[in-house]
């Protein structure tokens, strides 16, 4: 065993703190609500993620310090396209694009400085940085909300198989003498990523062909997913002869972790079999020659023929770009708050035929949505047909603070989605108001939803679209105002779907011009 000293100038210890500086300064608020959203259960798993991370360079150490640096221009690129992607994110309200700047700009310096060959053996570390990043707020709800469906419908049919009865309507399981409501917590979602993560870990470290760690990795998901059916079905049999007890506190969390760790013992066990069948033929290989590393902080004389300089035009360009965000990102602002043209709690209460009655929300539930101003109220005609009516504005969307999108709220409690798509109003002006249409179904009960975006003179109708015009017209117009409407109309019973809808696009086209008077145009 020898021992091998590497010397790290004073030069380059600079250049480090110089990157670190910069790049803390400009995601210092990003990573604080990153902080926030590891707090919750569905991803304090992510407090662990830069630890391993730290440990898989640790582990490559030796090999990554045996290559040569070589300076690669296309490095240059990868900064830039990440900074292209952090005023994507930042001026269309969007964590989630940030987090993948800060990656492509830590990607792009280390291929600027390493080169190809030297970042080859840190790869999957660098990679694997991406897994502490939680999905966009609309994907995640999407993702848990499927969950919840899926996890369901197999918990019901297992209660079946036991011999049990119960009845579904979306994520609420009627078991006769109580219901179990499939909530966020019971999504699977808890479950699913740190499961996925885990197996793509076990994968890392396998010895064993690639197509293995392919199964091994995507069997986790319809393996999680079929667990966390069984401790719902688990927990419907248990609350039959316990109570409600099961269902709650200790025995919740433990039937939770019981879960969790069956599941891994069947992907051991997978990872076995598969083995059994395929046996492998296993070759020991070692990157660090017996080599223990020690390092000592010295001069750019002592590092000899890799000169490390401050002005080295790769860290020049690099600090510019860098500096340049900084300074416009803290310096200009791109979205400055524009005031609701009239004041919605001054919104009418009738409008031709419909008599309204304002509701108003709990101060949680504004908290939680963080608008400007908003209006919720029920509007009744003459023939006795209900609508609800519901407008929330926001002066500017930033990052955490933005619209969201109801498809996700619509579902749940029971409700279903039947129909989903694009529509139009005909408002009678020679265009169409576009909309997005949906059917949602709760047993008997029958709605029909409209719902779009009003944006600075655009009537938008996906987040997409919402993101990409906040962004540019943050960057060209200083402005990302806009609003949410949603309304909804009951199907009555006797009623047709046709004539519902036809209530509600009456409703639309005379409501309308009256928004339009409240919210600024374009």
């Amino acid at each position: 065993m020898t021992k091998n000293t590497k010397v790290i100038s004073v030069e380059s210890l600079i250049t480090i703190g110089s990157y670190i500086v910069l790049i803390f300064l400009l995601y210092v608020s990003s990573f604080e609500w990153l902080m926030e959203k590891w707090s919750r259960d569905d991803y304090s798993y992510c407090y662990l993620i830069p630890f391993i991370v730290l440990y898989l360079l640790w582990e490559k150490k030796n090999h990554f310090l045996s290559i040569e640096s070589k300076t690669d221009w296309r490095g240059i690129g990868g900064v830039i396209i990440g900074l292209v992607c952090f005023w994507l994110g930042e001026l269309g309200g969007e964590f989630y694009i940030i987090y993948i700047s800060f990656w492509l700009i830590l990607m792009g310096l280390c291929l600027l400085h390493f080169g190809v060959q030297k970042i080859k053996p840190i790869l999957f570390p660098l990679f694997f940085i991406l897994t502490m990043f939680p999905l966009p707020y609309f994907v995640n709800n999407r993702i848990t909300l499927s969950l919840k469906i899926m996890s369901s419908k197999l918990g019901v049919m297992m209660m079946h198989l036991y011999g049990m009865s119960a009845y579904r309507e979306g994520n609420v399981i009627d078991l006769g003498f109580t219901k179990l409501q499939v909530v966020d917590a019971c999504s699977g979602l808890r479950y699913l990523f740190p499961m996925i993560i885990l197996s793509i870990l076990i994968s890392y470290f396998l010895r064993c062909r690639f197509w293995k760690k392919i199964v091994l990795i995507v069997s986790s998901i319809p393996l999680t997913i079929l667990t966390n059916a069984l401790r719902i079905a688990l927990t419907g049999i248990l609350s039959e002869k316990f109570g409600s007890k099961v269902v709650e506190g200790f025995f919740h969390d433990f039937e939770g972790w019981l879960i969790f760790m069956v599941t891994l013992g069947v992907m051991l066990g997978e990872i076995w079999v598969m083995n059994r069948l395929f046996p492998e033929v296993v070759h020991i290989e070692g990157d660090s020659n017996g080599e223990v590393t020690r390092w000592a902080v010295g001069t750019d004389a002592d590092v000899g023929s890799q000169k490390k300089g401050l002005l080295q035009p790769q860290f020049f360009v690099s600090v510019v770009l860098l500096g340049l965000t900084l300074v416009l990102s803290q310096g200009i602002e791109f979205r400055p708050a524009i005031p609701i043209s009239k004041p919605l709690k001054q919104f009418p209460m009738q409008i031709n035929a419909w008599s309204g009655k304002e509701h108003s929300m709990e101060a949680k539930i504004i908290d939680a949505l963080d608008f400007s101003d908003y209006v919720m109220a029920d509007y009744m005609n003459d023939k006795g047909w209900a609508i609800n009516f519901y407008v929330a504005y926001y002066e500017n969307q930033q990052k955490g603070e933005a619209i969201h999108s109801p498809a996700t709220c619509l579902r749940g409690g029971g409700w279903e989605f039947k129909q989903s798509g694009k529509s139009f109003v005909d408002l009678g002006d020679g265009r169409g108001l576009p909309v997005n249409r949906a059917l949602i179904q709760n047993g008997q009960h029958k709605q029909i939803a409209y719902y779009w975006f009003p944006m600075r003179g655009r009537n938008l109708t996906n987040a997409f679209e919402m993101k990409w015009f906040n962004f540019w017209d943050a960057l060209t117009r200083q402005r990302t105002d806009g609003a949410l409407v949603r309304v909804i109309a009951p199907v009555g019973e006797g009623e047709s779907l046709g004539t519902a809808e036809s209530r509600l696009q009456g409703f639309v086209k005379a409501v309308v011009p009256v928004l339009n008077t409240y919210l600024p145009g374009s």
